[in-house]
C-alpha cells in the first residue's frame, strides 16, 4: 500500500512539474477563488438552515403546546377514541407534523400517529415504550426540543408534559418536519454551489488541457528546437499548424533555422577550403610538420616529415611516441607530457608585469631540440615543439612539431670552422717565416754575409708571394661561392688555351716538361666567361706541372661532343687537361676539390694553397657544368669538363645564382 501511494505521489509530482509557472499560478488562483466562493456559499446555506431550524423549533414548540392543551383532558378522561379523532384530524390538517405519540407516566406508548394503536391489552400485544431524552424534565412547564437526522430528512422532536389540573399524566412527543420551501431552497443553493465549484474546476482542467495542447506543446517543441540549434543541429524544423502569435513565432524559428543551416553550410565549405589550403601549404613546406592531439595521436603529417622519419605507411591516428625513431622518442617523451600537462595562467589585467609574465609563458610554450638520427639515413634535425591553444588561449588543443633537416647547416658550420682553421694555419706559416727572417736580418744583419742576407730576403719575398696568392685565392673562392652574377658570353677556347700555355711555358721548360695542345679544327665557340675560364685552365695546367716529374708532358685538349655522349644533354665542347704525373689515389679523388686539401705526404714538399681545385669546381659550376677527374697512381691524371656551345639566340647576360659550399 505504501509503495502504491509513493508511486501515485511520483506520478502527480511528474505531472505537476510539466506545467509552466504561469499555469501553476493560474491553477492556484482558481483554487483560492473557488474555495472562497464555496465557503461563502456554504456559510450562507448553513445560516439559512440554522434560521430554518430556529423557526422549526418555535413552530414545533407552539404547535406541541397547543396539541398538549387540547389532548390533556382527553387523556385524563381516558377517552382514547376522542383523543384519536382529535389527533387524526389535527395530523391530517397539516403536513408539518411527522408524528404524534402519547405515552403514560412510565413511558409506555398508548397511542401514536402514524403508529398503530392498541385499545385492548392482550397477551399478543407488543408493548412499545418511548425513549425520553436524558435532559427531559417532567416537572418543567416548557417543552423539550431536539433535532435529529432520519433517512427521510431532519426532524424536530418536541416533548411536552401532559398535565391536567396539576397532575402529570404523561408525555406528548410531536415530530415536526422542516419547512419544505426552505429545505428546497437550501438544497438548491447547495446543489448550485457544488455545480458551480465543479464547473469552475472543469473549466480549469479544460483550460489546462487546452493550454497543454495549444500552448504548452508548441512551447515544448520550441524548447527542443532551441536546444537542437544550440547543439548545432541546424536541420531542426517545427511543423505545427498554428496561427496567431504562436504561428508567427514558429515560422520565425523555422526561418532562423534555415538561415543558420545555409550559413553553416557556407561556413563549413569555407572551413573545408581553408583546411585544404592549409594542408596543401603544410604539404609543400620544406620543413617537416606533425600535429598531435592531447592524447599524443597524430592528426596531421606532411610528406617532408614522412621522408625524414622514413614513414611509408599512413601514420594518422597512431601514437607519436610509437612512430618516432627510438633516440628521438627517448628525448621527447618527457617534454611532450610536460607541455600537455602544463597549466595555462588565467587572463589578468594588462599590466607591465603581466605582459612580461605572458611573454615568459609564451617562451615556455616552445621547446627546441637537436639530435642526430642514424635511420633511415644519417642526418641532423632540429625539432621545435609548440603548444596549440584554443581561441581563448585557455585550453590545449594539441602540439605542433616542426622538424628541420639541418644536416647541410651543420656541415656548412663545420666547413666554415674548418675553413677558418685552415686559413689561420696557412696564414700563420708564411707570416711566421717572414717575421723570423726579417727579425734575423734586423738583429744580426751586420754579422751575416751578403749571400745569407740575399737568401733571407728571397725567402721573405717568396713567403710574401705565397701569402698574396693565398689571400687572392681566398677572395676568389669567397666571390665564387657568393651570389655574385657573372656574364656568360661567346668565348673561343683557342684563345684562353694559348694564353695559358704561353704563361706556363717558362715554368714547364725549367722543369723539363713538354706542353701540348690538341684543339679540334673549326671548334665552335662556347657559352662562358673568358676570365673565369682562363683561371680554370691556369689552375689545372699549373697543378699538372706541379705534380709531373721532369721528362713528362701536359696536354690540353678541346673537341666537340654529341648530345648523347655528354652530361649537358646538348651539343657541347669537352676540355681535358691530362698529365703524366704522379697520379692521385682512389681515396683522395673525392676530397681533392675540398678547400686546403693536399695529399698529406706532399704538403710540405710542394708549394700551393690547397684552394686551386676548389676554385676550379666553383667556376665550372657557375657555367652549369661539373669537373671530373680520372687518375691512376704512377700513370697520370686527367681533369675534364664540358661547356655548352654558344647559341646566338640566347639572351645576354644570363644570371647564374647558386650557393655552393
Amino acid at each position: 500500500m505504501l509503495t502504491f501511494l509513493t508511486k501515485i505521489k511520483e506520478i502527480i509530482a511528474l505531472w505537476w512539474s510539466e506545467f509552466t509557472l504561469q499555469t501553476k499560478l493560474m491553477a492556484a488562483a482558481t483554487l483560492v477563488v473557488s474555495l472562497i466562493m464555496s465557503s461563502l456559499t456554504f456559510w450562507a446555506v448553513n445560516t439559512i438552515q440554522l434560521q430554518s431550524n430556529i423557526n422549526d423549533t418555535r413552530f414545533g414548540s407552539d404547535l406541541s403546546i397547543l396539541i398538549a392543551s387540547n389532548a390533556a383532558p382527553l387523556v385524563a378522561e381516558e377517552d382514547l377514541q376522542g383523543l384519536a379523532d382529535f389527533s387524526t384530524r389535527f395530523y391530517r390538517s397539516t403536513s408539518s407534523i411527522r408524528y404524534i405519540i402519547y405515552a403514560d407516566k412510565s413511558g409506555s406508548i398508548f397511542f401514536g400517529i402514524p403508529y398503530s394503536q392498541a385499545e385492548i391489552q392482550n397477551d399478543l400485544t407488543i408493548e412499545r415504550r418511548i425513549s425520553l431524552p436524558e435532559d427531559y424534565a417532567q416537572n418543567s412547564d416548557l417543552p423539550f426540543v431536539r433535532q435529529h437526522q432520519t433517512p427521510n430528512g431532519q426532524v424536530t422532536d418536541v416533548f411536552v408534559p401532559l398535565r391536567h389540573n396539576g397532575e402529570y399524566l404523561g408525555v406528548l412527543a410531536v415530530g415536526i418536519n422542516p419547512n419544505p420551501t426552505i429545505v428546497a431552497s437550501s438544497n438548491l443553493t447547495r446543489d448550485v454551489t457544488i455545480a458551480v465549484f465543479i464547473t469552475i474546476w472543469a473549466m480549469v482542467i479544460l483550460g489546462n488541457v487546452f493550454n497543454a495542447l495549444m500552448i504548452t506543446r508548441p512551447i515544448k517543441e520550441l524548447l527542443v528546437g532551441v536546444k537542437n540549434i544550440a547543439a548545432k543541429n541546424f536541420k531542426q524544423r517545427i511543423d505545427l499548424p498554428l496561427r496567431g502569435e504562436l504561428g508567427e513565432l514558429i515560422s520565425s524559428f523555422n526561418l532562423m533555422a534555415e538561415k543558420l543551416e545555409n550559413y553553416n553550410e557556407q561556413n563549413v565549405e569555407e572551413i573545408t577550403s581553408e583546411k585544404a589550403k592549409l594542408e596543401t601549404l603544410v604539404s609543400t613546406i620544406a620543413d617537416g610538420a606533425v600535429l598531435i592531439d592531447p592524447e599524443m595521436h597524430i592528426i596531421l603529417v606532411n610528406p617532408t616529415a614522412k621522408s625524414i622519419f622514413g614513414w611509408k605507411e599512413d601514420a594518422l591516428g597512431d601514437n607519436i611516441l610509437h612512430r618516432l625513431p627510438s633516440e628521438l622518442t627517448t628525448k621527447l617523451t618527457k617534454p611532450l607530457y610536460q607541455m600537455i600537462e602544463r597549466k595555462i595562467e588565467p587572463t589578468k589585467e594588462n599590466t607591465l608585469e603581466h605582459n612580461q609574465q605572458h611573454h615568459l609563458n609564451q617562451l615556455s610554450d616552445r621547446d627546441e631540440f637537436r639530435i642526430t638520427l642514424q635511420k633511415p639515413v644519417s642526418r641532423t634535425i632540429r625539432v621545435l615543439l609548440s603548444r596549440v591553444l584554443d581561441g581563448g588561449s585557455e585550453n590545449i588543443k594539441g602540439i605542433a612539431m616542426t622538424i628541420q633537416d639541418i644536416t647541410r647547416e651543420v656541415e656548412l658550420n663545420e666547413a666554415k670552422s674548418q675553413f677558418i682553421s685552415n686559413v689561420s694555419h696557412e696564414l700563420r706559416t708564411p707570416l711566421f717565416n717572414i717575421k723570423s727572417f726579417i727579425e734575423t736580418l734586423s738583429e744580426y744583419g751586420e754579422d751575416l754575409t751578403h749571400v745569407q742576407r740575399r737568401e733571407f730576403l728571397d725567402t721573405a719575398n717568396h713567403e710574401t708571394d705565397r701569402l698574396t696568392r693565398l689571400v687572392n685565392d681566398v677572395l676568389d673562392l669567397s666571390r665564387l661561392e657568393s651570389s655574385h652574377t657573372y656574364d656568360l658570353s661567346e668565348v673561343y677556347l683557342s684563345q684562353p688555351i694559348e694564353q695559358t700555355l704561353r704563361t706556363c711555358q717558362l715554368n714547364a721548360k725549367d722543369k723539363g716538361i713538354e706542353l701540348y695542345q690538341e684543339i679540334e679544327t673549326d671548334l665552335p665557340p662556347v657559352l662562358g666567361n673568358y676570365d673565369l675560364l682562363l683561371q680554370v685552365l691556369t689552375n689545372l695546367v699549373g697543378n699538372s706541372l706541379k705534380f709531373t716529374n721532369a721528362g713528362g708532358k701536359v696536354t690540353v685538349r678541346a673537341y666537340q661532343t654529341k648530345a648523347e655522349s655528354n652530361t649537358l644533354n646538348q651539343s657541347a665542347v669537352k676540355i681535358e687537361i691530362a698529365d703524366t704525373g704522379i697520379g692521385i689515389s682512389a681515396e683522395d679523388k673525392e676530397a681533392i676539390f675540398e678547400r686546403f686539401f693536399r695529399v698529406e705526404n706532399r704538403v710540405h714538399t710542394l708549394e700551393g694553397t690547397g684552394l686551386g681545385l676548389s676554385i676550379v669546381r666553383n667556376i665550372i659550376e657557375k657555367h652549369n657544368s661539373r669537373v671530373y677527374i680520372d687518375s691512376e697512381v704512377g700513370v697520370g691524371t686527367s681533369f675534364w669538363f664540358e661547356l655548352p656551345i654558344y647559341q646566338a639566340k640566347v639572351e645576354q647576360p644570363v644570371e647564374i645564382i647558386k650557393n655552393n659550399r
